[in-house]
């Protein structure tokens, strides 16, 4: 059970990050839930059928600054955090080849970096308080097979050596798991190649579509403490 417990979400407004956002809510978490997306967080604001146990705060997870001014006002308004949950994250679908510099930097700066730094104010605030928490990453099977975006499959690549890093470095205190999902039932969806669709589904064994909903129930038990063996 997470009732009671403090998450703190990125990319929240949209897609998986929403739905962990609306099934930790259902739990009976409070929910800090991030994103670059102002707009869209009222929306979810809105929709919630809990919207006292949620606060939203609109930040660039690449942005060190935001991030750092964001642990600040964590330390003033929350007693405790217990878990977090690293969902932000872009996809451009392009060839590597067609990549410009600032795209590369774009795509590598929010989805690894963006988890970085939300993974070092986080676990250096539980160590130093020698509370138990949880971190989730987000990673994605393009980062296991490879990827037809070529600078996407590399940042999910990264996001698992970070969790595994992570992992030896904030226990016995954090437990740090990843999640690296087929494709997703989400907008993103969308922009893949018709061609590593069809190259996905055909390996697939199980043949009913993947739901931002079926993610979030994983990451729902990694932040339970029926996974308190898991890291």
């Amino acid at each position: 059970m997470i009732h009671n417990k403090t998450m703190i979400v990125t990319g929240a407004a949209s897609g998986i990050g929403k739905e962990v956002v609306l099934q930790c809510l259902e739990e009976g978490a409070s929910v800090i839930a991030c994103d670059r997306n102002k707009e869209a967080l009222d929306k979810l604001q809105h929709i919630t059928a809990i919207p006292d146990k949620l606060y939203t705060y609109s930040l660039d997870v690449s942005d060190y600054a935001d991030v750092s001014a964001f642990f600040q006002y964590i330390d003033q308004e929350y007693s405790r955090l217990d878990g977090l949950i690293n969902n932000a994250g872009i996809y451009l679908a392009k060839n590597i080849v067609d990549y410009q510099v600032d795209e590369i930097d774009k795509v590598l700066d929010v989805n690894i970096k963006g988890a970085i730094y939300f993974s070092t104010f986080f676990g250096e605030k539980l160590l130093q308080e020698q509370d138990q928490g949880v971190i989730v990453n987000m990673s994605s099977v393009a980062g296991m097979e490879g990827s037809s975006d070529a600078i996407y499959g590399t940042s999910k690549a990264a996001i698992l050596g970070l969790t595994k890093s992570c992992a030896m470095n904030f226990s016995p205190y954090v437990r740090v798991n990843a999640v690296a999902p087929t494709m997703v039932d989400t907008s993103m969806m969308e922009v893949i190649p018709s061609w590593r669709k069809d190259d996905y589904l055909h390996n697939e064994l199980i043949h009913t579509p993947v739901t931002a909903k079926d993610v979030a129930e994983t990451v729902m038990f990694l932040l339970s403490d029926k996974s308190k063996h898991y890291t």
